[in-house]
């Protein structure tokens, strides 16, 4: 009895953007279909979704502007007080690293080395405020 063993060596392939736009626009006018354009390009749809994610995500990142305008904010002087008043510039204070302490439950207050303050609640959007504090790193 012959027995005949067949083993094929796949070698990691190299995409060019060009390429990787191509099937990605396939896609798209399969209607989205990544398993249909991976079936028939013989290749994994997990790659193609890969692609895809990265491409959105570059995207996004593109379309959001790289530099920042800061406006006068209102704050108001209580719960039920009527008067705002407008944030003055900080004055710089002694901490020269930030610090974070406990206000209300759930709610952090953070001092940056400028004076500046920032207090959050637990419902705070962890992006956003990810990048009011970078922005604010800047003015240090």
């Amino acid at each position: 009895m012959d027995v005949e063993i067949v083993a094929r060596v796949e070698r990691r392939r190299k995409w060019t953007p060009e390429e990787k736009a191509a099937l990605l626009a396939e896609v798209e006018t399969e209607g989205g279909r990544v398993t249909v354009v991976a079936r028939r390009h013989q290749i994994s749809a997990s790659l193609l979704y890969n692609w895809r994610s990265a491409w959105k995500a570059a995207a996004a990142a593109a379309r959001t502007p790289a530099t920042l305008e800061f406006m006068p904010l209102g704050v108001f002087a209580g719960a039920g007080s009527e008067r705002a008043a407008m944030l003055a510039a900080p004055t710089p204070e002694q901490p020269q690293q930030p610090q974070i302490s406990g206000g209300s439950a759930g709610g952090i207050e953070i001092a940056l080395p400028n004076g500046a303050r920032v207090c959050v609640d637990a419902f705070v959007n962890e992006q956003a405020l990810s990048r009011v504090l970078r922005a604010m790193k800047g003015t240090t």
